[in-house]
């Protein structure tokens, strides 16, 4: 009988560590990088990710995080319906004369759940 108990458990623990993984909700970006080009320095930059929900349950997405303080994130705070689309909007500040490449990371509870998104360009 406690052999019985153990592999239900095990069985039990399986299916729900499954399910919580089949996440049913997924992005379809329009592109994942934006190149700027050139840029005037002093100057920032603005640029809308736009993206659309062609999973089966509503995308929420938890934080977008950029890789420096020179850079902001504006996004969807409500849940994306499926066949409905949100933006993600990023705004570099273009303070010094270089190239430049810039990660945002996307939390979300997608089936990728954590996605990365990139700008670059130069400053001149």
């Amino acid at each position: 009988m406690k052999k019985f108990i153990a592999v239900l458990a095990v069985v039990i623990a399986f299916v729900g560590f499954t399910a919580m993984q089949a996440s049913q909700s997924e992005f379809k970006f329009e592109k994942e990088t934006h190149d700027f080009g050139k840029i005037p320095q002093g100057t920032p930059v603005s640029y809308s990710f736009k993206f659309s929900n062609v999973g089966s349950e509503p995308i929420i997405i938890a934080d977008v995080k950029p890789s420096c303080g020179c850079s902001v994130a504006e996004f969807t705070k409500t849940p994306i319906k499926p066949g409905e689309a949100g933006t993600i909007k990023v705004t570099y500040n273009a303070a010094s004369k270089a190239p430049f490449t810039k990660s945002f990371t996307v939390t979300s509870n997608t089936k990728t759940p954590v996605k990365t998104l990139y700008i670059k360009g130069i400053v001149e």
